[in-house]
């Protein structure tokens, strides 16, 4: 079974991260660095992303207060139907 694609980018950066404080890092290694890093946050924005777009508020009454602009990404995606 192969490594799942996100385990694999964060363990290439732990690495670099490790190979930096030990014995510090070529130029290309340091470039991958970069790019493996700036990977990864993108990698978690959309997913921070796509959570808030899918979260459903309830208030403590069992009022539905979602904002109007999650409401709008959910239409959008189909996980909406008013």
């Amino acid at each position: 079974m192969s490594e799942d694609p996100e385990k694999k980018l964060i363990n290439r950066i732990n690495e670099l991260y490790h190979k930096k404080k030990s014995v510090g890092l070529t130029e290309a290694e340091e470039k991958e660095r970069k790019e493996l890093h700036q990977e990864f946050i993108k990698n978690f924005r959309a997913g921070f992303k796509q959570d808030v777009e899918n979260l459903v508020i309830i208030d403590k009454n069992g009022k539905e207060i979602t904002s109007e602009k999650a409401k709008r990404a959910q239409r959008k995606k189909g996980l909406r139907k008013d």
